[in-house]
């Protein structure tokens, strides 16, 4: 709230006229009514007394605090979204900056505000939009500079495209390196870099290996799912998880012998007999080429080592040393196709 504003709330709180208030403060009525319709601001001498006389703090009667809640920053935000909708794009904008003035050093309002300004002069067809450029440049900078580390990712994530479009692809590099090593979608960006240099190999190199990654992470996650199910007994869940599984290694050219440990424990679980075997034999018949993903046309442009003998004759065999779990696979002993797989 604006000082005037704040002095009208607690003025009437206390049950206080403005003839009241100014009487005891020493000035006239209508000075009292300019401060609360924002006409005119107290002298500095006297904000000590209407803080007094109003029973508040100089903070909140000068609206200050050091960091706006998420909730503020909202408000203002959607107020100025609703400018943007309602008036030209240039009043938003004078509005916006007036408004960070207020508040210099809220990383979170600044970026945001930012990124709006930034999209919406391309939505709204803003003429001369580039004019905007150096201010909407400074405030990204200056958020990035926030302590803050989800608003300094958020503004270089905003900052990058904003190079991007501007074909100032130098600039939007070092954007990457507020982005964490492993982070995903510095992957991606790096990638648009080296496409938008003409760099197709290594575009399409880079696509490859978010993929590959992505796998990974989208099976892991799958499979602690379906551990979770498993330990619940959950056991339609856990048919679900592992059929996903089955899915997601075909989807993503990984081979068949992805997802097989899964439904291999499941049925063994289930004591089924009959799927444990034929699990088995397909797992066995898949351990000399685990790597078919090597030969995926999906992943063409990286490079793979092809796996030594002796690797796969330790796959085997460690493979074969888990079918003979008694505690797992027990129920199976007097079965003989068992006992020719693990012999």
């Amino acid at each position: 709230m604006q000082p005037g504003e704040v002095i009208r709330k607690y003025r009437k709180s206390r049950n206080l006229t403005q003839e009241e208030m100014a009487g005891r403060l020493g000035v006239t009525a209508s000075a009292v009514n300019k401060w609360e319709n924002g006409n005119s601001y107290p002298d500095i001498m006297l904000l000590g007394p209407i803080a007094r006389l109003l029973d508040i703090s100089l903070d909140t009667l000068l609206s200050f605090s050091r960091e706006l809640t998420a909730e503020e920053v909202n408000e203002i935000i959607y107020e100025m979204d609703t400018i943007l909708k309602e008036r030209s794009y240039d009043e938003a904008f004078r509005w916006a900056r007036k408004k960070l003035e207020q508040y210099p050093d809220c990383g979170n309002l600044i970026w945001q505000t930012a990124l709006i300004l930034d999209v919406q002069r391309s939505v709204k067809k803003v003429p001369d939009a580039e004019k905007y450029d150096e201010y909407l440049y400074s405030l990204y900078k200056r958020a990035m500079e926030c302590e803050d580390e989800t608003v300094r990712y958020h503004a270089a994530d905003a900052l990058f495209g904003f190079y991007m479009r501007k074909e100032q692809y130098k600039e939007a590099e070092e954007c990457l390196k507020h982005f964490p090593a492993q982070d995903p979608l510095r992957k991606i960006k790096q990638a648009q870099l080296y496409e938008a240099a003409g760099n197709r190999g290594e575009a399409y190199k880079t696509y490859e290996e978010f993929l590959f990654s992505s796998y990974q992470a989208l099976n892991g996650s799958l499979l602690a799912i379906y551990r979770l199910a498993l330990e619940e007994r959950d056991m339609e869940k856990a048919h679900m998880l592992a059929d996903k599984q089955k899915e997601l290694a075909k989807c993503f050219e990984m081979g068949r012998s992805c997802g097989l440990s899964a439904r291999l424990e499941l049925a063994a679980t289930e004591k089924d007999g009959e799927t444990v075997i034929r699990i088995m034999r397909e797992m066995l018949s898949e351990v000399r080429r685990p790597d078919d993903f090597s030969r995926s046309p999906l992943y063409e442009h990286m490079s793979f080592k092809e796996p030594r003998k002796e690797f796969l004759d330790e796959m085997e065999k460690n493979l074969l040393a888990a079918f003979q779990d008694e505690k797992t696979f027990g129920f199976l002993k007097n079965d003989k196709r068992w006992q020719e797989l693990v012999e």
